[in-house]
């Protein structure tokens, strides 16, 4: 306890220490245990203690990050994977016995991570601003790095659809030597250090794209100033985007229609709390369709930096506190219970009373996805593995086309993407994107 006083005759009173308290609560292997329930969870609104466990902390995993974004967890493999994007690596935190160890590196400064509906990985890569997919043999799919013939400008987070397309963000926070490589023609030398460094200016707007399982690249809206984190309501009938950086720094809400176009953009929430602005990054939406939202306060909000919940209607439901910005959070662990959030050097994670969404939605949720008219047809891409070698192409099975495919979402690639058929991934236990 601190700041603790002695009331005669009665108990002893006090404040149990947390991140605003002086002195402030101690983290890591050696702190000391908390009181229940964590002084660090503030209700706001009493229906948050329907997603709270009461008797579980508030924890922080690892340390050591320079810039920590980008959860995603592997629900086959039992790990969480995550990008340090100034460091130019990926972490990996094992289920199993807690540790943490380098999954990928260099990791081409990537920043938003995810797995596709067969567990593959996606990430958002800054420095050769792209995007890409990891299959399951080692071999690098290029799913986007332009559009329109210019090159996309940083990629930053990523989420796939049942219906086998992936949608990402594109600001330009990749445009500097930390987290990236600026244009070249400019002041800094992007070729130091990189010798495939530099290329094309910057010239597309910031926008928000889909790409389909057919490798063609939709912009489905340009309409935010500063787009990064996004994600899909549980019915994938909404979809929610951050708008950060010097923008307004809210979130904003679109209704997802037939024809995977957005309509309706409307502001979902301003993220100010108590007259203090809490910047937005990443979020995730449960099974109830509550989202969890990264929450930058700065310097001057200490206590706001964290995790605020937010009920489908927008209220606010209640705050995590961290003693660190936070950048993204996922749901994880073998009961996707779990929350895990990137805060600026850290790893934190809590154990709560909701989930992330459920596998068994997938089915009902796959649907056709017609092509717009006058959109551009850019085309994914099979590129080398590490050791060079480009996997043979195989024509995919009438088995896996009538059940793996229709089940799990398979994303082929056929005959759009090149003059030859390529085979899709071998079947896999199914995952559920987090």
């Amino acid at each position: 306890m601190t700041q603790g006083a002695t009331n005669p005759g009665g108990p002893i009173l006090g404040t149990p220490p947390s991140t605003v308290t002086n002195p402030p609560r101690r983290w890591g292997p050696d702190a000391p245990p908390n009181v229940y329930p964590d002084p660090d969870i503030i209700f706001v609104d009493p229906e948050f203690r329907r997603l709270i466990v009461g008797n579980t902390p508030l924890q922080r995993l690892w340390t050591g990050a320079l810039w920590a974004e980008g959860p995603a967890w592997s629900g086959q493999g039992r790990y969480l994977l995550w990008s340090d994007v100034g460091g130019d690596v990926q972490y990996r935190w094992l289920q199993e016995d807690g540790r943490v160890a380098v999954f990928r590196a260099p990791s081409r400064n990537s920043n938003g991570n995810a797995f596709d509906f067969q567990g593959r990985q996606l990430s958002c890569e800054h420095f050769t601003r792209r995007v890409v997919r990891w299959e399951h043999d080692g071999a690098l799919t290029v799913l986007a790095d332009a559009y329109d013939g210019r090159r996309l400008n940083s990629p930053n987070d990523v989420v796939p659809h049942p219906d086998g397309s992936v949608w990402f963000t594109d600001p330009p926070y990749g445009d500097s030597l930390y987290e990236g490589q600026p244009d070249a023609g400019g002041p800094l030398d992007p070729r130091l250090g990189a010798p495939d460094g530099g290329g094309q200016a910057r010239a597309l707007p910031n926008a928000v794209y889909r790409v389909d399982p057919g490798g063609r690249i939709d912009r489905v809206t340009d309409e935010l100033a500063y787009p990064n984190g996004l994600c899909f309501s549980p019915d994938y009938r909404r979809l929610y985007v951050c708008d950060t950086g010097p923008g307004p720094r809210d979130i904003k809400v679109f209704d997802v229609t037939g024809d995977n176009s957005l309509a309706n953009g409307r502001v979902f929430s301003d993220m100010t709390v108590d007259g203090v602005k809490c910047g937005p990054d990443g979020l995730r939406a449960d099974v109830h369709g509550n989202l969890w939202c990264a929450s930058n306060a700065g310097g001057a909000g200490l206590g706001y930096s964290g995790v605020l919940v937010f009920a489908p209607h927008g209220g606010l439901l209640g705050r995590i506190r961290l003693p660190e910005a936070c950048a993204n959070v996922c749901f994880g662990g073998p009961k996707r219970n779990r929350l895990f959030m990137t805060a600026s050097q850290s790893l934190y994670a809590l154990y709560v009373n909701t989930q992330g969404r459920r596998p068994a939605e997938r089915a009902a949720l796959l649907h056709s996805t017609p092509r717009r008219p006058g959109s551009k047809p850019e085309r994914a891409r099979r590129v080398p593995d590490r050791r060079g070698i480009v996997p043979s192409a195989a024509t995919v099975s009438r088995a896996v086309r009538a059940t793996v495919a229709p089940r799990l979402g398979v994303v082929r690639r056929g005959v759009q993407l090149n003059a030859r058929s390529v085979a899709a991934a071998p079947a896999q236990p199914s995952q559920e994107p987090l």
